[in-house]
């Protein structure tokens, strides 16, 4: 009889980084997308399991490390015999934790297959976020045990450069009577970061002498940074500098359509927080659709127009349903409303003919759309899948050049449920910094089942007709981009922060006080 093998498992000890989900390294995000049991350090933030999570497979088991290193190790060991992958995910670099280095010391003694994968350090890393240069003599430290520092040594790196100690904030005392005993001078800089390359990271700056009762509030793991390097700080802080940092945004689109505009909002600093407002149904009766799509099969069309991403996602879903593909679109040409629009169709392998150059509006593609030639065109007619509350404006346009419009529901929006009451208190009492609405009905709904936003909420509109919507229900509009895109509009929200900034880093002290402008970079400046 054959005896089958059982497989055997592996065991990766893998550094998560300083906290930035971003500064995982792709071997480390292998490692967690391919383990079945993830066993995580108290250090690793919560904003980075997350993420691991949502990317890990649906059957992984994500507990917390507990006990000596040696249960630790035990737990990982007998994984692996029964033929599991597991990981422990450390803050920072696995070596920089005795009491992982002596878990992989109790691995290697048995005949487990384990790696070890390196992590950027939590000192080095968020004093890099922090913008504190490490010149000279450097020395970094992830510390769980401050009694065992060598001050002495500390206090030469401090004299001949700079030093970085990642360290639990409830330590920051014993550190600064050890450099004081170590004769480290009293008005030597120093910074405190916390939640160190987080959404909320922040840094204080003082002295040797009185930088324990500058971070007093700050909890958990901090990252302390002592010397020369402190001093370039306001020049090279970067991340907690970015225009939007600290913003509250809320973003009243599906999690799918927001996707774009949230990872736009949280490169310039911003915190997203997403609403759905509406919610997309297939259309009451199909047979409209279903007869677009045998007009298309068949060459009814010249053009088919594309004012939505969720218009493109539902002649798509309705081509598969009759096993259809892009070849089916052979000699119709496909005009987009827009760049998001373009995309979605360029996913299924199609380039599109005309996308507005100007204005991504109903008006802006009417601009370009040529008017019906009898000889040029041999067939007159443009199919328009779009939703049941759409305007008559593209519609009208095109039937005045000359064009029969087959002016079709493709889908239904309804309105979505109401958010969480936390977030409707939110929008209503000011919790957000800014919203930014893509379109008329996201004006509309959000108000409908959250409540109007208040009035030191920044609002930002995508284009004039999301302007004339917002004014109607008495919102004031401070940002409109040029060009009607989410880029843009992310973009022109982070250049109003800026401006802000600069007229409130203008102003008097005492003016600042009084001044109405809210949110995260007036706070900067009071």
């Amino acid at each position: 009889m054959t005896r089958t093998r059982k497989p055997v498992g592996r065991i990766a000890f893998v550094g998560a980084g300083p906290g930035d989900p971003g500064l995982l390294t792709r071997r480390a995000h292998d490692a967690l997308v391919d383990a079945d049991q993830v066993i995580y350090d108290r250090g690793v933030p919560e904003s980075l399991l997350t993420v691991v999570r949502a990317e890990a497979r649906d059957d992984a088991e994500f507990t917390p490390a507990e006990g000596a290193p040696g249960d630790v190790a035990k737990v990982l060991i007998s994984a692996a015999r029964s033929g599991l992958n597991a990981v422990h995910l450390v803050a920072g670099d696995p070596f920089g934790h005795d009491s992982v280095v002596k878990e992989v010391q109790a691995v290697a003694r048995t005949a487990a297959h384990f790696e070890v994968v390196p992590g950027v350090g939590q000192a080095e890393g968020v004093a890099t976020y922090a913008g504190v240069p490490l010149p000279g003599v450097r020395t970094a430290a992830d510390v769980e045990d401050v009694s065992a520092l060598d001050f002495e040594a500390l206090a030469t790196a401090v004299g001949r450069g700079s030093l970085a100690l990642a360290v639990d904030a409830g330590d920051l005392a014993a550190v600064r009577d050890g450099l004081l005993a170590a004769g480290v001078d009293g008005t030597t800089g120093v910074g405190v970061t916390g939640d160190g390359t987080g959404e909320t990271q922040y840094t204080t700056t003082s002295t040797v002498d009185s930088f324990v009762a500058a971070a007093l509030g700050f909890t958990g793991r901090v990252v302390l940074t002592v010397g020369v390097g402190v001093g370039q700080r306001d020049k090279l802080s970067w991340w907690e500098n970015r225009p939007l940092y600290g913003w509250k945004v809320l973003v009243p689109r599906t999690k799918e359509q927001a996707g774009v505009m949230s990872a736009r909002l949280r490169a310039y600093g911003a915190i997203p927080c997403e609403v759905p407002t509406i919610a997309v149904e297939p259309p009451r009766t199909p047979a409209q659709m279903e007869r677009a799509v045998k007009g298309l099969v068949d060459g009814r069309y010249a053009w088919v127009i594309f004012t939505s991403v969720n218009a493109v996602r539902a002649v798509w879903e309705k081509f598969a349903e009759h096993g259809l593909d892009a070849r089916h679109f052979g000699g119709v040409k496909i005009a987009c409303i827009g760049e998001a629009t373009a995309d979605a169709v360029r996913a299924f392998g199609i380039q599109p003919e005309l996308i507005p150059a100007g204005e991504q509006s109903s008006d802006g593609l009417l601009a370009e759309f040529s008017p019906h030639d009898e000889i040029l065109d041999p067939v007159g007619r443009v199919l328009l899948p779009r939703a049941d509350i759409a305007t008559e404006t593209l519609a009208a346009g095109l039937t005045e050049r000359g064009w029969e419009v087959d002016d079709v529901t493709a889908y239904r929006t309804v309105r979505a449920a109401p958010p969480p009451a936390e977030i409707r208190d939110a929008i209503k009492s000011g919790g957000f910094d800014a919203v930014l609405f893509t379109s008329s009905s996201t004006v509309r709904n959000l108000v409908g089942i959250a409540g109007k936003p208040h009035a030191r909420t920044v609002v930002a509109v995508i284009g004039p007709k999301t302007a004339e919507t917002a004014t109607e229900f008495g919102l004031r509009v401070d940002v409109q981009p040029p060009h009607a895109s989410v880029p843009d509009l992310v973009e022109a929200l982070a250049a109003y922060a800026v401006e802000l900034r600069e007229k409130l880093a203008a102003m008097p002290a005492k003016q600042r006080r009084g001044s109405k402008v809210q949110g995260p970079t007036a706070l900067r400046f009071r």
